[in-house]
């Protein structure tokens, strides 16, 4: 660990309800990362970690102190990632999260990853998205005619590839629910969970 920092290690866990695949990148955010990792466990899911390859990722945290208008970002944890892109087999996942941050900024042009957000969305798996994981839903192009939420520096992401952007915590459209951001990660878990269930 030569940064000195505690490493979340992930842990393959056979699950009964299912697999569900946690989308990740390098500066993805904290919260957006950890809550949805710790509470669909909790829920009795086994939560895979994906990233465009398997080795230590470094999480952020943004807040945006008083007086300024954009978010300052800091380091915070490292996490593994299970699994690669190129690796993933759909079909063996009951659900798809896209975490927050910047990491959504690089990884929405991985085609191994569009090609999986496609396959879940065509096969009616939930699929959920926080704060900039927007950017990864509308690049493969899921969210077209679809209502959704976002941080709302990211409206115009979502709405040049033909979504209806909506100012509120959570947004749920189909088999997919959308959340602004960190802060909002409870309601975005509880209307995700329900989704599995409805499954």
């Amino acid at each position: 660990m030569k940064s000195g920092k505690p490493v979340i290690q992930t842990e393959a866990v056979d699950s009964q309800a299912g697999k569900i695949l946690l989308v990740i990148g390098d500066a993805a955010e904290i919260t957006d990362t950890l809550y949805p990792w710790m509470r669909i466990q909790e829920a009795g899911y086994q939560v895979v970690v994906a990233a465009p390859d398997v080795r230590t990722y470094s999480l952020v945290q943004h807040q945006r102190p008083p007086g300024w208008d954009i978010t300052r970002e800091t380091a915070g944890y490292e996490i593994e990632s299970d699994i690669a892109f190129k690796d993933i087999k759909p079909e063996e996942y009951a659900g798809l999260l896209v975490s927050g941050g910047r990491a959504p900024e690089y990884i929405r042009y991985d085609e191994d990853l569009l090609r999986t957000v496609r396959w879940m969305t065509e096969a009616g798996r939930p699929i959920g998205s926080v704060c900039h994981g927007i950017e990864v839903l509308a690049m493969a192009g899921v969210i077209k005619g679809k209502r959704i939420t976002t941080v709302p520096k990211c409206q115009f992401d979502a709405e040049v590839c033909g979504a209806t952007y909506v100012d509120a915590p959570v947004v749920v459209d189909g088999r997919i629910v959308t959340a602004r951001g960190a802060l909002d990660g409870w309601q975005w878990m509880r209307e995700f969970l329900k989704l599995l269930e409805a499954v």
